[in-house]
């Protein structure tokens, strides 16, 4: 059996940024082989544990799948290319948004849709690919139900890191082709913006609800 169910969860979250961190610099050093994508993919992987470790509640296992989506993505890319890992990817975006904007359907579509339309007109402008350009607007949604606030601010700008992440990804195609700006930002904002998320979203689905007032 597995240690990590026994391992307290604090320490787990620890763990999973020592490994997101660690791989980062082992990539920088010029490490590669088959084991950089075990621990490219471990740190995000160790999230999803975490928050599985805190889950009581559907929502509680949603961010953790959502976590495990992009664990898969981290390693798909890497075995199976591009669009594989994109599609493992935007599985967790689409459910991210059901999670973010629970609730807050009402008044809270235009800010998704609006999101959506610039995060995937952005990234269309920096590669002209209509695929890219079908990804990121799922992805521009998911950062737009963070913004609607449910989880705070910790989760919002986890989600927006996210988007730059993948924005510099995709100017690594076009404008920065030829720049060291991506390999030195693409992990490190993705990375941030997964743990930012997995934090904020956690953290609020842990903190009691406030006892309901009682009418006078």
């Amino acid at each position: 059996m597995s240690i990590l169910p026994r391992v307290a969860p604090q320490a787990l979250f620890a763990f999973a940024l020592v490994m997101g961190i660690s791989y980062f610099i082992a990539i920088r050093a010029g490490f590669t082989g088959a084991d950089m994508t075990a621990w490219k993919g471990s740190g995000v992987a160790l999230l999803a544990i975490w928050a599985a470790r805190h889950a009581d509640s559907t929502e509680g296992w949603a961010i953790a799948v959502v976590l495990a989506a992009g664990a898969t993505g981290d390693v798909l890319l890497e075995t199976h290319g591009l669009i594989t890992g994109a599609v493992a990817f935007l599985i967790g975006h689409l459910l991210a948004v059901t999670l973010y904007a629970r609730g807050r359907w009402r008044r809270g579509w235009p800010v998704v849709a609006g999101a959506a339309v610039l995060v995937s007109g952005v990234s269309f402008a920096l590669t002209g690919g209509p695929g890219v350009a079908l990804y990121a607007a799922g992805l521009g949604a998911m950062a737009g139900a963070a913004s609607l606030g449910r989880f705070g601010p910790l989760a919002i700008a986890g989600a927006w890191l996210f988007v730059l992440s993948d924005w510099l990804i995709f100017a690594r195609l076009g404008p920065l082709a030829h720049s060291a700006i991506p390999d030195w930002t693409v992990w490190p904002t993705y990375f941030a913006g997964q743990a930012l998320i997995a934090w904020g979203v956690v953290s609020t689905l842990d903190r009691p609800e406030p006892a309901p007032e009682l009418a006078v």
